[in-house]
């Protein structure tokens, strides 16, 4: 009964004024997620908020709903400001915070690293509502950008809390907390609680409403999770085998470093399928392009660091590869959040290797559940190790004739021109995949 009656809620039910319904009626919000049931009407009553929730949940929308409801109360420049851990959230929060105000005129900031301070500084001089930003480029503006501070803002979200509390941020965190009002609005939202998120709770929220729209480590029940156990020398080979198995599918894979994701596209390329890194090695122009290209499906296979295990608004992934386990046994949860979204079906996999044995009974701990096997005969998936060897020798090649260089040099040796022509010379050749060359 208590289901049904969530199910009927409306946004006008939570307070929200009709001219946000309408606008959440356009981004095709026809009714609230949990979160945002639980999390609106206190935020409207003035309430410093903890959301925890799961990825893809809708957190977004409770925290920019009723600053943008606040601020059409009072109209100011530098009404709020939402930090982020990375560029790519940033931008896709910023979006969000755009679509839901695009009626009434709302001006919104994105203060990211790897984009000209220049630009953004004269962005900040037209004086928008929002400012969205990862910690140290907020930073960098509040030291130098002149005319620029937050002494009147009103609302403060940190999204993803518990990764903005690791020590790259800490730092910087704590000198944005130093600048800003204590009589504030603070909204702190996270997939989980840490002590460290527990400690910032301490620090800056007062009477905070604690919400929890899920438990504290649960996956949802359309993913399909296993895993499959490998010689670490056949990881690769397990993976091309896999991917086989799925030639339609729009599949994550993360990896532990930022080098691998490299050596991989260009493996998997080499064996005809779409794959395009992202890591923090790429521009953000670049990363965002490599986003872009697969959320557009001309790429179908995104290698990608934790980077992109967070808040990335991908609504249509369908299985999540774990090639390395993660060692922190928290980022599996926002990894296989990234698929199973919004009540659709969703398969993770694991690869795992004896010397990651631990952190996968960790992972099996934390989730409290006993993982099944995925189908894979060794007879079958070696015999692609020629294939792959191969295919992993002139990648690597190619890695030493040019990503090495580029990146000594810059910071750009993510292989940008060879994926566009790996994408021109297979325009148009989107149905082919490995299995399909290997029969032939």
């Amino acid at each position: 009964m208590a289901e049904e009656k969530e199910e009927a809620i409306s946004f006008n039910d939570l307070g929200v004024n009709e001219q946000l319904v309408e606008a959440c009626d356009s981004l095709g919000w026809k009714t609230p997620t949990k979160i945002q049931i639980e999390a609106i009407p206190p935020a409207l009553e003035g309430k410093d908020i903890i959301g925890l929730a799961q990825t893809g949940s809708g957190k977004t929308g409770a925290f920019a709903i009723p600053i943008i409801q606040s601020l059409l109360e009072k109209e100011q420049a530098f009404f709020a400001c939402v930090l982020s851990p990375t560029r790519e959230l940033a931008i896709q929060i910023a979006e969000q915070f755009e679509a839901l105000g695009s009626g009434i005129g709302l001006k919104c900031v994105v203060l990211v690293g790897g984009v000209d301070l220049a630009q953004q500084s004269i962005l900040l001089g037209k004086r928008p509502h929002i400012v969205v930003a990862t910690p140290g480029r907020l930073v960098d503006h509040l030291s130098n950008t002149k005319g620029f501070s937050l002494r009147a803002l009103k609302y403060l979200v940190l999204d993803e809390a518990d990764r903005l509390l690791n020590e790259d941020f800490e730092k910087a965190i704590d000198e944005i907390l130093s600048v800003i009002p204590r009589e504030r609005r603070t909204y702190l939202f996270s997939a989980t609680m840490t002590k460290k998120v527990k400690k910032l709770q301490r620090a800056c929220l007062r009477n905070p409403i604690k919400i929890e729209a899920a438990s504290k480590y649960s996956t949802v029940d359309t993913l399909k999770q296993q895993y499959c156990f490998v010689a670490a020398k056949f990881k690769e080979c397990y993976l091309v085998f896999i991917l086989t198995e799925k030639p339609e599918s729009t599949c994550m894979v993360f990896t532990r470093t930022c080098d691998a994701t490299g050596l991989l596209a260009y493996l998997l390329r080499n064996l005809g399928f779409r794959a395009i890194p992202i890591s923090g090695h790429m521009s953000q122009p670049k990363r965002l392009g490599a986003l872009n290209k697969f959320k557009s499906g001309e790429c179908n296979i995104l290698i990608c660091t934790d980077v992109a295990s967070r808040g990335l608004d991908i609504p249509s992934v369908d299985v999540v590869i774990n090639y390395d386990i993660p060692m922190n046994s928290k980022d599996y949860i926002h990894r296989v959040g990234r698929t199973a979204r919004a009540g659709r079906a969703g398969v993770a996999i694991s690869l795992i290797n004896q010397y990651e044995m631990e952190w996968y009974l960790q992972i099996e701990k934390l989730i409290d559940k006993k993982l099944p096997k995925y189908p894979a005969e060794q007879d079958e998936v070696l015999q692609l190790l020629e294939r792959v060897t191969e295919a992993k020798r002139i990648s690597q090649m190619k890695i030493n004739e040019t990503g090495g260089k580029k990146r000594r040099r810059g910071g750009e040796g993510d292989g940008e021109e060879e994926i566009e022509k790996y994408l021109s010379r297979n325009k148009g050749n989107k149905g082919k995949s490995f299995k399909t060359a290997k029969r032939r």
